[in-house]
């Protein structure tokens, strides 16, 4: 299997372990040198910039929580230009329709022969890299528009189904304190995202450099690391990391920990959970360890690969109860509770998977 950018040549040979070896590797320092080059723009931050590239390199959606002006929007138009993706972005307002992202079918008249022909006019959501910014600003009609989308990769208009370019990715922004003129995203659109990454505010020492950086005659911008084609063969490479049978069921031990009903779920969150995490969880927990692996020059993925991402891939699929608000208790927390309590390793012959204890 051979990928190649103007300068990126990805190959590897599934047969031949030291070809496999050769190719991770290099993935490893490809990637590396990637999260360099988005630092080089993106001040601090380092583990949101982490957490967004691990989603990226697993096929995922993101979604960004943060208040104004931490970088988001800048975050987004950083990576676009490192991986020179094709970059749209989608200004979600209260009056942004549905055909508004994924375009609309026109009549027009032909240039030469003048007869009316009916011609479709793709959307920004047609291009490989989409910024949703302030996404819970739109409602939840227009909203949904982006549901066939991020999980087919697909578009339905017009009685047609027409694909999406080849890596796409949907990389969204909300503010979590204003409330005001905001539609809730429906759990159907965040069980899409594969992470939800929290953006916290920045440091002294940070905020410093910022200023520096922004308010001087010149402001560096990301220079061309990698491109589509390396980060699509990487992400098949990525997939074929070895995910060994304790460490799958422990992420699925973790999924079924977020079930009322079930007999892992702790008993300390009954007052807090009222709905656990979908199969799509579980799916976001092993795509992203095995990222996790291969960037650390590993060939599997293990159980504290699981852990370190799952603050980012549960933390929007766990259902809150009221008095999770009034007690101010976040799905963040959920997840720590449930990384403390769930244990490691429970020997499977011990266990039923599906319906419990054996």
């Amino acid at each position: 299997m051979t990928h190649q950018t103007n300068s990126v040549v990805l190959e590897w040979n599934p047969a031949d372990l030291n070809s496999v070896r050769d190719a991770c590797g290099l993935v490893r320092d490809q990637f590396s040198q990637l999260r360099a080059e988005v630092g080089r723009v993106i001040v601090g931050q380092q583990k949101v910039v982490d957490e967004t590239l691990v989603a990226l390199f697993a096929g995922g959606h993101v979604l960004l929580e943060g208040v104004p002006g931490l970088g988001k929007t800048l975050l987004v138009q950083t990576i676009a230009q490192a991986l020179d993706l094709e970059f749209a972005r989608i200004q979600f307002t209260p009056d942004v329709m549905p055909a508004d992202i994924t375009g609309t079918t026109i009549v027009m008249e032909h240039e030469t022969s003048h007869r009316r022909e009916i011609v479709f006019r793709p959307g920004p959501i047609f291009h490989q890299l989409v910024l949703a910014d302030e996404i819970n600003r739109a409602t939840p009609k227009s909203q949904s528009a982006l549901l066939e989308a991020m999980q087919e990769r697909t578009v339905t208009s017009g009685g047609e189904t027409r694909s999406l370019p080849d890596p796409f990715f949907v990389l969204a922004t909300q503010n979590p304190i204003e409330q005001e003129g905001t539609y809730p995203l429906p759990e159907a659109q965040l069980d899409r995202f594969l992470f939800k990454v929290e953006v916290p505010g920045v440091s002294r020492a940070d905020l410093n450099e910022i200023i520096s950086r922004t308010t001087g005659q010149s402001q560096p911008g990301a220079r061309r690391r990698l491109d589509g084609v390396f980060l699509k063969s990487a992400r098949r490479l990525m997939r074929e990391a070895i995910v060994a049978p304790h460490v799958q069921d422990y992420a699925i031990r973790l999924i079924l920990a977020t079930h009322p009903t079930h007999e892992f779920f702790p008993e300390s969150l009954n007052r807090h959970v009222q709905m656990g995490a979908s199969p799509r969880g579980a799916q976001s927990l092993i795509s992203a360890a095995k990222v996790l692996a291969v960037a650390d020059g590993r060939y599997a993925a293990s159980t504290e690969d699981v852990r370190r991402v799952a603050p980012a891939a549960l933390r929007h699929r766990i259902g809150l109860t009221f008095e999770a608000g009034t007690d101010r208790v976040t799905g963040s927390d959920i997840v720590s509770t449930l990384l403390r309590e769930v244990p490691v390793n429970i020997p499977l012959e011990q266990e039923d998977v599906l319906g419990g204890a054996a």
